[in-house]
């Protein structure tokens, strides 16, 4: 498809750059850990089914001084998993029914790949997707749609879970509701303090479970393109579950039954390295033991035990907060201003607009992008690569598969500003503009028009994860 002698461009593939990983400090972890026999022998046995507890231990300690939440975080809390995406697999095993569970609700545009985990749980063709704006997730809309959902599941007679045995460690919810609230993934849009307690309330409402995908958190710099500082020791926001475990009486509030609505999944795979496969998640003690006893945990132990070792000795010595603050930060924020100093000069003049232009804190990886009308981010990714050698991720890449009310995401192109060499991110932007330059005139020529493309995003999907 590429019909340029240009150096490619890859705008799209969502993964740290190789030069920001920390090896050196994992070596020296990984070194300490399988040098000292009361380490290195439980990390090489079958771990406990919540995780190695000095991980939990310390991720608990970081987490408390990053988020700084009105209570401290217990390690009960804790639940080491084998990373972001593995964890929802085991989430939805041990607190879903492929019938009782009424609908996965997913905020649309939604991270891709995720959508694959549901539907292998049983939920093919009951993903539904909830707009967002520029607060985050359209609450009016969700509430009509639980709504909608209950009379049905009230019609057909779905009153209790059929296919999953009663458990004393588990609970099954009514609904999941699937969000990145903060930097999401693929818009970039963070969800409001007063949006996230108004999901709260309605999860709480509908017995849904909030999978608050909170994987981008600590890559946060201030939005101001000329601020002198390039990162923040502290959060700027409560997440989800910090908001369910305190408001209105919190999760021991009288009449709840312990296990909340919420559980943040966190990852090191942003900022340690994804071949780590090693995460977390967090929500109440009562609802991280029963995450913990899903069946392959029970089987074969806590996953990731040998380099849960690794992670907590970085914790532990505080490598890995200091190349979060130190390097990650100020390098992706260098990373982002370029981005955004170029498309102030070569995008915006062409009617290319940005959500949350306003916003003080910006973070994560990507940058979402609105295109004029009438261009498609179909054809404008396919002349792209075509003509540029510029790979980017068109819009419609993120809309939930088969709902039937999709987002509208015809218009919207995703720029990762992550994976690039840091050198070639200007030049991949002002390539894009060049593109919609060239289709803006010939589309301005009465008569003109060019090819449409014959573009299958899933093909995007399958060549660029």
């Amino acid at each position: 498809m590429n019909g340029t002698s240009k150096a490619l461009v890859d705008l799209l593939k969502g993964w740290p750059n190789p030069a920001l990983l920390p090896a050196a400090q994992i070596k020296s972890a990984s070194s300490i850990a399988l040098s000292k026999p009361e380490i290195s022998i439980p990390g090489l046995l079958y771990g406990p089914d919540p995780g190695y507890e000095p991980l939990r231990q310390r991720i608990a300690t970081w987490l408390t001084e990053f988020y700084q939440p009105l209570l401290p975080i217990a390690a009960e809390r804790i639940c080491v998993t084998g990373g972001a995406s593995q964890n929802i697999a085991c989430l939805l095993q041990v607190f879903s029914d492929p019938i009782y569970t009424r609908n996965v609700w997913m905020v649309s545009p939604t991270y891709f790949l995720a959508m694959r985990i549901f539907e292998d749980s049983g939920f093919h063709g009951r993903l539904r997707s909830v707009p967002e704006d520029e607060e985050g997730i359209d609450i009016e809309y969700l509430r009509k749609a639980l709504r909608k959902s209950e009379e049905k599941a009230s019609v057909e007679g779905n009153i209790r879970p059929t296919l999953k045995p009663v458990r004393p460690w588990s609970k099954i919810y009514k609904h999941f509701i699937y969000t990145v609230p903060t930097f999401s993934n693929p818009s970039s849009v963070t969800m409001s303090l007063q949006r996230r307690q108004q999901l709260v309330r309605l999860a709480r409402e509908y017995d849904a479970c909030i999978i608050s995908d909170d994987v981008y958190d600590l890559l946060q710099w201030p939005a101001d393109t000329m601020a002198s500082q390039s990162s923040m020791e502290h959060a700027h926001l409560l997440r989800i579950v910090d908001v369910d475990r305190t408001l209105d009486g919190g999760t021991d509030r009288e009449g709840a039954d312990g296990f909340g609505n919420a559980v943040s999944n966190g990852s090191f795979s942003k900022i340690a390295g994804p071949g780590c496969r090693t995460g977390w998640a967090e929500s109440t003690s009562k609802f991280a033991w029963g995450n913990s006893q899903v069946g392959s945990s029970r089987s074969g132990g806590a996953p990731s035990q040998l380099t849960s070792t690794f992670i907590s000795n970085l914790l532990e010595s505080g490598e890995l907060q200091d190349h979060i603050l130190h390097t990650l930060q100020p390098a992706y924020a260098r990373r982002y201003r370029t981005v955004m100093a170029t498309i102030d000069k070569h995008l915006i003049p062409l009617g290319v607009t940005l959500p949350q232009a306003s916003r003080d804190v910006v973070g994560g990886y990507f940058i979402w992008l609105s295109l004029p009308a009438p261009l498609q981010a179909e054809e404008v990714a396919f002349f792209a690569k075509r003509d540029e050698n510029l790979v980017i991720a068109p819009g419609p890449i993120f809309a939930v598969t088969g709902d039937e009310k999709p987002v509208d995401l015809v218009r919207n192109v995703r720029i990762c500003f992550s994976w690039e060499e840091e050198g070639k991110l200007a030049e991949g932007i002002r390539r894009l503009g060049q593109v919609i330059c060239r289709l803006q005139n010939v589309k301005c020529q009465p008569g003109k028009e060019t090819a449409r493309p014959n573009v299958n995003s899933s093909s995007v999907v399958d060549q660029y994860r």
